[in-house]
């Protein structure tokens, strides 16, 4: 089997073999290999023993050893790190895979992925959850979902009805960070220790809490998106509902069939229904069951196309898959470049809101472009009149640690001078005075209606979720059509109900009125 043909571009470089060479030479191989990197967001792969046209090779066990000291000593002089992670055979000997990515002292923050973790209630998603990021088996009757329980009321009926986000920390090696921390929810060691984080998003499944979960969804930037299928329930309404969100939003998706130690027949029962169902017009994805660690890098490889759908059997009980979840996990690409976003105007929408004895307001939330620094001015807004005001950050806390910058990409918490406690709500921006912020009440959108029971007419009413903004709007008008049924694309224009949000032309959002619902992007502010 052979390797499809090297690319100028991306994250992927084929050596077939690197001698010991001259400090001339070493320094044109760790350019070429910070390119890659750089391409990659942080991490390269680099195919040794094989050639630029993708034939695997192979090579000699002592110029096997040669290459990757090679490569080590190049990595070393940017800043990386080399881990094999894949070894195959060639035509002649043996060809490796090798991950290389930056160390945490050559970059001050990680790679940064954001995975909301969605599915039905009691399949397993908080459990998982702990799973991952503890280390510890659950006990079959819920400990690892307490473990990382935000709330009592959470504990007492073994359902998540909150948002919580859990740090999955690796360092260069791929190992994980938290397992070797003396507390492995540690937000703040995990930060200063590792290399990337895979942030989980845990979500309520419950219907009532449906809401919550698409503010989790939406008041993120996800890379990626997990959802969990018990073995014991299979594929539930709420599942399918979770699915079209995901669909809708065009997010690449990891299933995880949990609980595989209760019900290992009907897990392969679960499999082929899921299978059958990612293959549906609507959705026209490839499912690919993940077995062994080669499936693994392959999935990794290919999932960022959106395409194909990776599929893991897990038990949180016996701990049977969780260990190819979590190389899984390692070796997935940032999608999003958020480098790219620093050169523009500071802007950070508002998840959460805290009253700090001794320091006054606090907010957090994902900063979506730009840097934010310690005492620097900005504008929060808009208020009920429309309005912004200037205010001054105090300070930042990046996973609870403090840093004198924050960038595009950072969940940010900001302590702020110039607003009190009581004027603020979630929604709110936090944006550069540069931005001249405008506060809109009208706008027009493209609409796809992913489901609704009847027809939507002029005057229908639904709440949007865009960002972190959570408000009621109506359909003032339908252009071209009268009525807009299930799976019908359609041109609305839509006005907030109670009060103007900072909006901006391209961005999506999803809106639902009970059972009805369906996605949007933003086209034109009034």
């Amino acid at each position: 089997m052979n390797l499809e043909k090297e690319k100028p571009d991306g994250k992927v470089e084929y050596k077939l073999v690197l001698k010991r060479l001259d400090e001339k030479r070493l320094d044109e191989i760790a350019t070429q290999l910070k390119y890659r990197i750089e391409e990659g967001l942080g991490e390269a792969l680099y195919e040794i023993g094989v050639t630029d046209n993708g034939e695997i090779v192979g090579l000699k066990d002592e110029d096997l050893k040669t290459s990757i000291e090679t490569l080590n000593i190049a990595a070393e002089k940017i800043g990386a790190k080399v881990t094999v992670i894949r070894e195959v055979d060639g035509k002649i000997g043996k060809a490796v895979e090798v991950l290389v990515r930056r160390t945490k002292e050559s970059e001050s923050f990680p790679i940064w992925l954001y995975i909301p973790v969605l599915g039905n209630v009691d399949s397993g998603k908080s459990s998982l959850v702990g799973v991952l990021t503890t280390g510890i088996r659950d006990d079959g009757n819920g400990s690892a979902m307490m473990r990382i329980a935000r709330y009592l009321h959470e504990i007492k009926s073994r359902r998540t009805s909150s948002i919580s986000c859990h740090p999955l920390g690796f360092d260069e090696a791929g190992r994980i960070v938290n397992h070797f921390l003396t507390s492995p929810l540690d937000e703040a060691e995990v930060f200063l220790n590792s290399s990337k984080i895979v942030e989980l998003v845990d979500l309520g499944g419950h219907e009532k809490y449906f809401k919550t979960t698409l503010k989790g969804v939406m008041g993120h930037h996800p890379d990626y998106c997990i959802i969990t299928i018990s073995a014991n329930d299979g594929i539930k309404p709420m599942t399918i509902e979770h699915l079209k969100v995901v669909v809708g939003l065009r997010l690449p998706m990891i299933f995880v069939i949990t609980k595989i130690d209760l019900a290992p027949y009907n897990a392969s029962k679960v499999i082929d229904n899921l299978q059958r169902l990612v293959k549906l017009p609507k959705i026209n994805s490839v499912p690919f069951l993940v077995k062994n660690m080669d499936d693994v890098i392959v999935a990794s490889k290919v999932i960022s196309t959106g395409r194909v759908v990776p599929i893991f059997k897990v038990s949180n009980v016996t701990g049977e898959g969780i260990n190819l979840l979590q190389s899984f996990l390692n070796l997935l690409p940032q999608r999003t470049r958020w480098n790219e976003y620093r050169d523009k105007h500071f802007l950070m929408y508002i998840d959460d809101i805290f009253n700090v004895r001794g320091v006054g307001p606090v907010v957090s939330g994902l900063i979506r472009q730009g840097i934010i620094s310690e005492n620097e001015h900005a504008l929060i807004g808009p208020f009920e009149d429309g309005s912004f005001r200037d205010i001054r950050v105090k300070s930042i806390h990046v996973n609870r640690v403090f840093v004198k910058h924050a960038f595009a990409g950072n969940d940010a918490c900001l302590a702020l001078s110039g607003v009190e406690f009581e004027e603020l709500r979630k929604g709110m921006a936090v944006l550069s005075i540069n931005l001249k912020p405008k506060a809109a009440k009208i706008f027009e959108a493209e609409v796809f209606i992913l489901h609704h029971p009847t027809t939507i007419r002029e005057g229908y009413q639904a709440v949007i979720h865009l960002q972190t903004i959570r408000q009621s709007a109506e359909f003032s008008e339908i252009y071209d059509k009268k009525v807009l049924r299930t799976g019908d694309y359609g041109r609305v224009k839509l006005r907030f109900l109670y009060r103007p949000e900072f909006i901006i032309e391209g961005q999506n959002f999803v809106f639902r009125e009970a059972n009805a619902k369906g996605i949007g992007i933003v086209k034109k502010v009034w």
